[in-house]
C-alpha cells in the first residue's frame, strides 16, 4: 500500500511520512508533482501554517488543485486533511483575509475566541467521535488558532473542547481531515491512521 504525501512547502513531511509508515504503510512518496498527485492511490496533505499561504502555496504548483479534484472528487481515492490540510477542505478560510478553500466540505474556517484560554491551542486535548467516524475517542495533539465552522452537522466525525466546542475532525465519503496531528499523537494517531489505511 503505498500513500502520496504532497509537498508544497507548508507541511511537516518527514514526521507524517514515518508515522504513515508506522502505522502500516508499505511505502510514502512524497511528491510535488501534479501528475502523480492526479494517479494516486492514496493522499495525505498536510499542513503546517496560515490558511491563505498554504492555499497559495497548493495552488502554486502548475496543475495540483486540479489533480486533487481529479483523484479524490472524481475517483474517490482515500484522502487524509491534516491539520491546515483538513482546514483547506472548506468553502474558506478567514486568516489574515478571506481566502477560498478547495470547497470539500461546507464552512468557514475562523479564528478561535475561547474565553479565558490561550490561542493557539497548543497541547493534548481529548476527541469525541461520532456514529460510524473512522476517529475513536481518545487525547490527540493538537496547535491551531483557527477552527473550522462546519455547514453540515453530517460531515462532523470528532469533537473536542476549548473554551466551546470546536470540530477535530470531519469525514464524508472517501475524504477524512483531522485538525489534530496523528503524527504527534503517539499510539492514538498512529491508531487512526491504522485505520484510514486500511479503509477501502
Amino acid at each position: 500500500m503505498r500513500v502520496t504525501l504532497i509537498d508544497y512547502g507548508a507541511g511537516n513531511l518527514r514526521s507524517a511520512a514515518k508515522a504513515l509508515l508506522a502505522a502500516g504503510a508499505e511505502a510514502v512518496d512524497i511528491t510535488g508533482c501534479a501528475v502523480a498527485v492526479a494517479r494516486a492511490d492514496r493522499i495525505v496533505l498536510p499542513g503546517v501554517g496560515a490558511f491563505g499561504a498554504c492555499i497559495a502555496a497548493l495552488r502554486g504548483i502548475s496543475g495540483m488543485e486540479e489533480a486533487l479534484n481529479t483523484a479524490v472528487r472524481r475517483r474517490a481515492v482515500p484522502f487524509l486533511g491534516i491539520c491546515v490540510g483538513m482546514q483547506l477542505m472548506a468553502d474558506e478560510g478567514h486568516e489574515f483575509g478571506v481566502h477560498k478553500g478547495l470547497g470539500w466540505i461546507g464552512g468557514s474556517v475562523r479564528r478561535m475566541r475561547p474565553a479565558g484560554l490561550k490561542v493557539p491551542q497548543i497541547g493534548w486535548n481529548a476527541v469525541e467521535s461520532t456514529t460510524g467516524s473512522l476517529v475513536q475517542p481518545g487525547y490527540a495533539y493538537f496547535v491551531h488558532s483557527y477552527a473550522f465552522d462546519v455547514t453540515e452537522p453530517a460531515d462532523v466525525a470528532g469533537l473536542a473542547s476549548y473554551g466551546a466546542p470546536i470540530v477535530a475532525a470531519v469525514q464524508r465519503d472517501n475524504m477524512l481531515g483531522l485538525q489534530f496531528h496523528p503524527e504527534k499523537s503517539q499510539s492514538y494517531g498512529l491508531s487512526l491512521l491504522g485505520r484510514w489505511l486500511a479503509r477501502g
